[in-house]
């Protein structure tokens, strides 16, 4: 396993969790790869630039990273009225955040996008002067009009790609569905900003689509989540922002490699959240792909890898595929940050061969978990009652077996669980459409496996 490793950089590590054993003719090989990144500070151990007067170009103490705050201002979130003051307050505390020398810009999104501060189709470099600024034009900010999400993104995307940073994020607000453009608009701008900048994606209230909130964040490689009660919106701005400024390498990929004759058969992330990965590679050379993981703070991912090998007899072994953590270099070649290696062996021994890797075993359970919670809604909303009964009592199964508590805790609040163990559950009569909607944004979050 090598290490990236540079004076106060961050370093990243691959580990390789598996059962390389396989029957006579076996073909499929399963792996869970945990990837961490440690160490570093917050600026990938390089200098923070020098303050830089508000509304300055950027010189040679350009900025490490930049981030576009994008607040719904179409008329829904005038219903209550302290819906927008929440946003407006939650905006403000974000901006707080924001450390020294960090690009950003606000955007008000409504059925156009329009830049808040600093304007002029820029960013504003963060000291106290910009801060102080940015929050007094948040003053200005008001409910009306409709909501077209596509043109937010793209105009975050213009305004990040007007500075020369490393690191690229948006949080995007929105309270209601997004009905002033088409899908295929969103799905356009979305193509359009994927791999440019990652995108925190929340909803506030209970007007919004979960797909659409939770498909932005997964195409934009951000996390998703629900803001039931616009008051704690702040708490939550504060907190994304953080986890924004902690970030430390960007545009990090897990490349995969393979002899002749294997093929990849997926890959998805498995731990913090389920994400499928899998129609996401692009082509890196013979027999190469490269998945997209975003950016990385102090932080660790696991991915479940599944190789499809060639049949082989009992005593051979080959290596299935090799895993490496790969940073793209501005002269376009790329730097490996660590490396991993998938292994099969083929074995008469049963109870080798059919001896299940217990990192496989509990992320398959999560994937699992997090597929049956959406089905088991989707069949409740639809009407199937028997079906809901069925995958939501699977959920409740699953959630208790892996130790999920969170989840466990959501399922709750839908359906009557008479024992846990057997997914034995009856649906609940009546369930606030909060809960309903807390319980589909988080099911992909999972809980790490017990060692």
């Amino acid at each position: 396993m090598a290490n990236f490793s540079k004076s106060n950089a961050p370093e990243f590590s691959v580990e390789v969790y598996q059962n390389e054993y396989l029957p006579e003719g076996g073909r499929e090989v399963n792996a869970i790869v945990t990837v961490a990144s440690t160490g570093g500070g917050t600026t990938g151990g390089m200098p923070l630039p020098a303050a830089t007067p508000a509304g300055a170009q950027f010189g040679s103490g350009r900025p490490d990273a930049g981030v576009v705050i994008m607040v719904d201002c179409s008329g829904s979130m005038d219903y209550p009225p302290t819906k927008m003051r929440n946003a407006r307050d939650a905006t403000a505390a974000a901006i707080e955040t924001v450390r020294d020398g960090v690009a950003f810009a606000v955007v008000a999104g409504t059925h156009v996008a329009r830049e808040v501060y600093p304007g002029g189709g820029r960013l504003a470099v963060a000291d106290a002067s910009t801060r102080t600024e940015a929050k007094e034009a948040l003053r200005k900010l008001s409910a009306g009009g409709g909501t077209a999400i596509g043109t937010w993104l793209r105009l975050a995307d213009k305004l990040l790609g007007s500075a020369e940073v490393a690191i690229r994020h948006g949080i995007l607000l929105t309270d209601g569905r997004n009905e002033h453009e088409s899908p295929e608009d969103l799905r356009a701008a979305l193509d359009a900003c994927a791999g440019r900048f990652t995108c925190d994606a929340r909803g506030v209230g209970t007007d919004w689509e979960v797909k659409e909130v939770t498909g932005i964040a997964s195409a934009l490689l951000g996390t998703a989540d629900i803001v039931a009660d616009p008051a704690g919106l702040a708490a939550d701005f504060t907190q994304m922002m953080e986890t924004a400024m902690g970030k430390e390498v960007a545009d990090v990929a897990l490349r995969l490699w393979t002899p002749q004759g294997s093929t990849i058969k997926f890959v998805k992330q498995v731990a913090p959240t389920v994400e499928e990965l899998t129609e996401r590679r692009s082509e890196a050379g013979p027999r190469a792909g490269d998945y997209p993981t975003g950016s990385w703070g102090d932080e660790s991912r696991d991915y479940h890898v599944c190789v499809e090998v060639p049949p082989a007899s009992v005593g051979q072994e080959m290596l299935a595929a090799r895993v490496s953590l790969i940073l793209p270099q501005p002269d376009g070649s790329a730097q490996t940050l660590s490396q991993g290696l998938i292994r099969a062996v083929w074995t008469d021994d049963m109870a080798a061969s059919t001896r299940i890797n217990a990192q496989v075993a509990h992320y398959t359970g999560q994937a699992e978990l997090a597929h049956v919670i959406q089905q088991g809604l989707e069949d409740r909303k639809a009407g199937d009652m028997d079906g809901a009964t069925a995958k939501l009592g699977r959920a409740v199964q699953l959630a208790s077996a892996s130790g999920n508590a969170d989840t466990a805790k959501l399922l709750s609040k839908v359906v009557d669980v008479v024992d846990a163990a057997s997914g034995t559950v009856r649906l609940k009569a009546k369930v606030a459409e909060a809960d309903e909607m807390t319980l589909e944004t988080r099911s992909t979050k999972t809980v790490r496996v017990k060692k």
